[in-house]
C-alpha cells in the first residue's frame, strides 16, 4: 500500500513563501489524482489544493488560488504544495492524500472522504 510523508513546513512571516512536499512510498502514485488538505484548530478539514494523475487538471480552494500552486513530479512518486503570499489564516496541518478511486482520470475530487490514503501532516504556521 501507499505511504505518504509530507515534509517542508515550518514557521514563515505574513507574506512569505514555503513549499510543502508529499513523498509517496510503498507503489507509485502517479496514476492517482492528489489532494492537500488543512486542518486549523477547531477547523473542518478543507480542500486546499488538487491535481490529477498526469497534472494536467488543477483545482484549488477560492481561499488559496492565485497564491498556491500544486505540481507533481511522478518520476519522483512526489507532489508539492506551492504556497505564496501566505497569511495568518492558512495556519494549520497540511496533508496530502492520494485519490485511488479512478486511476488515470481527470477527476479532481475536493471532498476528505474521497482519499483513500493520509499522510501524517506537517504544520505550516503563518505569524502575524
Amino acid at each position: 500500500q501507499v505511504q505518504l510523508v509530507e515534509s517542508g513546513g515550518g514557521l514563515v512571516q505574513t507574506g512569505g513563501s514555503l513549499r510543502v512536499s508529499c513523498a509517496a512510498s510503498g507503489r507509485t502514485v502517479s496514476g492517482y489524482a492528489m489532494g492537500w488538505f488543512r486542518q486549523a484548530p477547531g477547523k473542518e478539514r478543507e480542500f486546499v489544493a488538487g491535481i490529477n494523475w498526469s497534472g494536467g487538471r488543477t483545482y484549488y480552494a477560492d481561499s488559496v488560488k492565485g497564491r498556491f500552486t500544486i505540481s507533481r513530479d511522478n518520476a519522483k512518486n512526489t507532489v508539492y504544495l506551492q504556497m505564496n503570499s501566505l497569511k495568518p489564516e492558512d495556519t494549520a496541518v497540511y496533508s496530502c492524500a492520494a485519490d485511488s478511486s479512478a486511476p488515470y482520470s481527470i477527476v479532481v475530487r475536493t471532498t476528505p472522504t474521497a482519499y483513500s490514503t493520509w499522510g501524517q501532516g506537517t504544520q505550516v504556521t503563518v505569524s502575524s
